[in-house]
């Protein structure tokens, strides 16, 4: 970053720039500003800390001491309860702005389900001009909704991150700042779904796998030794992009660097016990989420969901079971529950994205709770 940059700092509520970066440096030296001093770039809204203003508080190699200090484990590190109870504070505090963040993104996804909907009400519709119209609309919202995605993760980064150190920020401002990250968000989207996508894929092929061979014990071996591997790729990787969203946007890393990031930082904390460390309190709050929407989702056609698995493992063509489901769906039509259940779901979907922001903040090195904790006490104009 170019030393013509900027910056404006915050300290108690009082606001001092913008200045360049020997500027800063002076007050550093000075006494007069503090690693946890609240900063920002003029250009941008954003807040964070001078801590993270480069070239500003970079130091040397740490002594012996220090060294030993460093590898404690913190010693007002939060429970996993403290975290969860912090998420839903602040989501609580900023309900308005993430339900009308909800909003944007669901919207579009709505009304490309319901013009679906309606174009699929049966096979004897005929293919006029309004249905292409129609199918055409339901495509659009559809597209607009993907596209709408990145700046909905990254305006829930910038949400939490706000209100969760005590300051207030508007949803307009929020998405402003969100669309800025839009290419790189949008870039690790791709790659992070798409792997999960084949992940996914490739689980499916091994189930078909073992439901087509029931008959050979071999092939049963072989089938759940992929599953075994299949397994261990999917937790590997998640682990590694644990923290991608936070780093892409609240730290500003490139693509590469949010990955690497992140799993430096979902890997961190062996010294703690292991139901303190990042990536398995990362597994315990995603396990919480995927938990409640498969409740919500599985819970109330149970019955429905067990019948189609029993007749799946053991049709003899699935050509024709595919074909009978399909039908039996579009015989059922537009189902008011499931769909009131999926927008419950989307409505606090963003707890989920909350929970992993404290916990990011949660595990940064020297990072303790809030981030109000770190804010410096000595005014500038002492």
């Amino acid at each position: 970053m170019s030393d013509m940059t900027e910056w404006i700092v915050r300290v108690q509520g009082k606001e001092y720039g913008p200045v360049d970066i020997e500027t800063l440096r002076e007050w550093r030296t000075e006494g007069r500003l503090l690693p946890g001093n609240e900063a920002r770039r003029m250009d941008v809204d954003l807040w964070s800390t001078a801590a993270e203003i480069p070239g500003l508080f970079d130091v040397g190699p740490p002594s012996a001491a220090s060294a030993r200090r460093l590898t404690q484990p913190a010693l007002q590190h939060r429970s996993f309860a403290q975290i969860l109870a912090a998420s839903f504070r602040i989501y609580r505090k900023g309900f308005f702005q993430f339900f009308c963040l909800t909003l944007v993104v669901v919207l579009p996804s709505v009304c490309g389900q319901l013009a679906t909907a309606w174009t699929q009400r049966g096979p004897s519709v005929d293919v006029d001009l309004r249905t292409v119209l129609v199918s055409g609309f339901g495509l659009c919202m559809s597209v607009l909704a993907i596209v709408l995605w990145p700046v909905y993760l990254a305006a829930i980064q910038i949400l939490s991150a706000e209100i969760g150190a005590g300051r207030r920020i508007g949803l307009v401002a929020a998405l402003n700042e969100a669309v800025r990250f839009w290419p790189r968000v949008a870039a690790l989207c791709i790659f992070v779904y798409g792997v999960y996508a084949l992940l996914t894929i490739f689980a499916l092929a091994i189930a078909m796998m073992i439901a087509a061979g029931a008959s050979s014990l071999l092939l049963i071996f072989f089938a759940l030794g992929l599953l075994v591997i299949q397994t261990w790729m999917f937790g590997r990787f998640f682990i590694n992009v644990l923290f991608w969203q936070q780093f892409a946007v609240l730290e500003n890393a490139g693509v590469v660097d949010s990955l690497r990031e992140s799993r430096n930082l979902a890997r961190s904390g062996r010294s703690l016990p292991w139901f303190q460390r990042p990536l398995w309190r990362g597994a315990f709050i995603v396990s919480i989420w995927a938990a409640f929407v498969l409740a919500i989702t599985l819970g109330p056609e149970w019955t429905t969901q067990r019948h189609y698995f029993n007749e799946l493992m053991t049709a003899q063509d699935p050509q024709a079971l595919l074909q009978k489901l399909t039908e039996t769906q579009q015989a059922h039509g537009f189902d008011v529950s499931s769909f009131a259940l999926n927008l419950l779901q989307r409505i606090l979907q963003p707890l989920l994205g909350i929970a992993i922001v404290v916990l990011y903040f949660e595990s940064k090195p020297g990072n303790h709770g809030d981030a109000e904790s770190s804010r410096g006490e000595i005014d500038i104009e002492h």
